[in-house]
């Protein structure tokens, strides 16, 4: 009987802990703000820290499409808080580069504090050292100058990266969408990564239909296409590029229009579609 209540005790005693225990977790973030003490404006290697607003946190990877199967790497990545959210929020596995040893502390406590040390690495890093283009998606909010400087890099990633920056442009290089937050006063850029296919293609038809070639005009992600000599009896009105998705609108002789769509892999263009009424699959090669 002695050694009951004892133990009833004790269980009662452990109650208390347990509920302060689980409060401490509840503000492992804060105890991690005070321990580090971040503060806006603070100097980093290039630029100052100043932490990208949540709301366009959200934004901004909503905005990339990131996915679990995505890989994001966040540049310059100060308290941690767009690759905790990307794990957090969206599943993805997420690495932050962060030069300010301090800072990678603050966001390496943070991550701990929301459970995702399997998901999320922080490194100290310069990011204009470091490999990062392995990445599907990758995040900055840097200023103009450095992101003209990654710019080279950027257009070597895979096709169909995703880049979106905070506040800054890359030159003439034009965003594909502009992501503003109902707040008004914040704004970001989203890129997809084209695939490079400037020069002289020649399509081949898996069906039987008359081969052609293509003279392809490249500006970023901006194309022109236009067909040599006369065998394909059709003229290409429009070209598109996203990533490494293509699509031709073309119109024959008598102006009707359609469609072939497909997709870029290096010196190889697969195309699909419907041409004077049957379908249509075609394979190009770049001369």
């Amino acid at each position: 009987m002695r050694l009951a209540l004892h133990s009833s005790r004790l269980a009662l005693l452990a109650i208390p802990m347990c509920v302060a225990l689980n409060a401490w977790s509840a503000q492992t973030r804060e105890n991690c703000e005070r321990e580090f003490a971040p503060r806006s404006g603070q100097a980093g290697k290039d630029v100052i820290w100043v932490p990208t607003q949540e709301e366009l946190v959200m934004a901004m990877l909503k905005a990339a499409k990131v996915t679990p199967n995505d890989y994001v790497v966040d540049l310059g990545s100060g308290d941690g808080r767009i690759p905790i959210a990307a794990a957090k929020h969206f599943g993805a596995k997420a690495l932050g580069l962060e030069y300010n040893p301090q800072m990678v502390k603050l966001a390496q406590c943070n991550v701990r504090a929301e459970g995702l040390t399997g998901k999320v690495q922080i490194r100290e890093a310069d990011i204009f050292e470091t490999d990062f283009r392995d990445a599907t998606v990758v995040t900055m909010y840097l200023l103009s100058d450095l992101n003209m400087k990654l710019r080279p890099t950027i257009l070597t990633m895979k096709p169909g990266t995703r880049v979106v920056s905070n506040s800054f442009k890359m030159g003439e290089w034009s965003p594909d969408e502009l992501i503003e937050p109902d707040n008004g006063y914040t704004r970001a850029y989203l890129w997809i990564v084209p695939a490079e296919i400037e020069g002289e293609w020649t399509f081949k038809s898996d069906g039987g239909h008359s081969p052609f070639e293509l003279r392809i005009e490249q500006d970023f992600q901006e194309i022109k296409a236009s067909v040599l000599g006369s065998t394909a009896g059709f003229t290409v009105k429009q070209a598109t590029l996203r990533g490494a998705d293509v699509q031709l609108a073309i119109a024959d002789a008598k102006g009707n229009e359609q469609t072939l769509k497909g997709t870029v892999d290096g010196d190889t263009i697969r195309l699909k579609g419907t041409v004077a009424g049957k379908p249509a699959t075609y394979v190009g090669r770049r001369s």
